[in-house]
């Protein structure tokens, strides 16, 4: 894997044949507005960086295309090979490349950098809303883009004209004045938790409990889940160790760092979900892997196990749709209500910050305010409550007089 160094500095690895390489990016292809790659090589590291950082330095004196003429498919090409793809996930990487060329580029790729206007970009967004699918087959009819791939299109551009602007090439982001779609608040699907028994008793028939019931008390990304291996788990302590993650790129199965730096993790687990994993692993000692494939012994296939939870589902008679993602919701829904703090639940999702869960589980924490509010509330009243006064005297012609008694004879 080509190791990381800042932007400007190029990329280095070290080849299957022990030599070591290095990669920049010289310019773009007037022809085709593509990043032109160059590369040195060298025997050993010392040497790959030497003369990779003599190869940019001379390159930096060499105007290629650097005349401030770019269109903007261009400028959106030379801004995803040269700062964006290096530093960026695969599967991240296939998405900004699919708002470039599949949108931006059809809508105002053609048009000079130095002349794009708020309005044009505008334009964009407001058609790509109505009509800005991508057609892959001849009876699709539905053209309409939802709110968040807007977004997603607005923030891959705005980020390239932003390095623009740094560059100087242009004097200002046209993006800013832009107004996109607001972000949509979906309702939240999770399992219901008077069906989780019967769930649980499906993926025991079906023959993938281990996996569902792990799923269901760690709130595990889908890839993450799949990505483990047996030594990830310490039986004796209880801890499970996440560093990787599953993905399907151009294809086939590779396994990759997981999605944030927040998401190599270590979470405990119950008892009773380690003596699973436990016999999970006798059913097939010689893999390494938590959770081989029964078909190929290899990972699980990511959309595999979602064909797998939709199956369950209708065994169960849960007419929610629930996706495997919602299986993380689940969790953290039953972890929130049953008053684990947000700060830990937080770490064991992974999340970048307890803000963010805060965030996305705002039904959740709001329904534990009202009932601290309410707690709180019946505190307050027994502190403040004013004590009943003793009941007064009786009048004295009320009162029981005592008779002496006497004696007679």
């Amino acid at each position: 894997m080509a190791k990381k160094r800042a932007n400007g500095e190029g990329s280095i690895r070290k080849k299957p044949n022990g030599r070591w390489e290095g990669r920049y990016t010289q310019g773009i292809d007037p022809s085709t507005g593509r990043a032109i790659q160059k590369s040195v090589s060298a025997r050993t590291q010392a040497e790959c960086k030497e003369k990779l950082a003599k190869a940019i330095r001379d390159n930096r004196g060499i105007p290629v295309n650097h005349n401030e003429d770019y269109t903007v498919a261009e400028w959106c090409r030379l801004w995803f090979e040269t700062y964006s793809k290096p530093v960026i996930r695969p599967n991240t990487a296939k998405t900004y490349e699919n708002m470039i060329e599949n949108h931006i580029v059809p809508a105002i790729g053609g048009v000079k950098l130095k002349r794009l206007t708020a309005i044009q970009i505008q334009k964009m967004y407001n058609d790509s809303k109505t009509k800005g699918r991508v057609q892959r087959f001849e009876t699709q009819t539905n053209t309409t883009l939802s709110g968040s791939t807007v977004r997603r299109i607005h923030m891959v551009l705005s980020s390239a004209l932003k390095q623009a602007v740094k560059e100087r090439i242009i004097p200002y982001n046209p993006c800013d004045n832009c107004r996109i779609p607001p972000k949509e608040k979906k309702e939240m699907a999770i399992i219901p938790p008077e069906k989780l028994g019967v769930y649980l008793s499906e993926a025991e028939k079906y023959g993938v409990l281990p996996m569902f019931f792990l799923e269901l008390s760690s709130g595990l990304r889908r890839g993450e889940l799949l990505a483990l291996r047996w030594d990830d788990l310490n039986v004796k302590d209880r801890i499970l160790s996440v560093s990787k993650q599953v993905t399907r790129i151009d294809g086939e199965l590779v396994v990759t760092e997981p999605k944030t730096k927040n998401s190599v993790r270590k979470v405990a687990l119950s008892q009773q979900a380690v003596a699973l994993l436990v016999q999970e692993h006798e059913q097939h000692p010689d893999s390494p892997l938590l959770f081989p494939s029964p078909r190929t012994g290899g990972y699980w296939s990511p959309d595999a196990v979602s064909r797998i939870n939709r199956k369950l589902l209708v065994k169960a008679g849960i007419e929610e749709r629930v996706r495997f993602h919602d299986l993380r919701h689940t969790f953290a829904t039953m972890a929130l209500s049953s008053g684990v703090d947000v700060k830990t639940l937080s770490s064991m999702l992974g999340h970048y910050s307890a803000g963010f869960t805060l965030d996305t589980y705002t039904h959740i924490t709001n329904d534990m305010q009202r009932g601290a509010a309410e707690k709180i509330g019946g505190f307050m009243e027994t502190a403040t409550a004013k004590p009943e006064p003793e009941p007064p005297d009786p009048p004295e012609e009320s009162r029981c007089k005592v008779i002496p008694f006497e004696r007679v004879g």
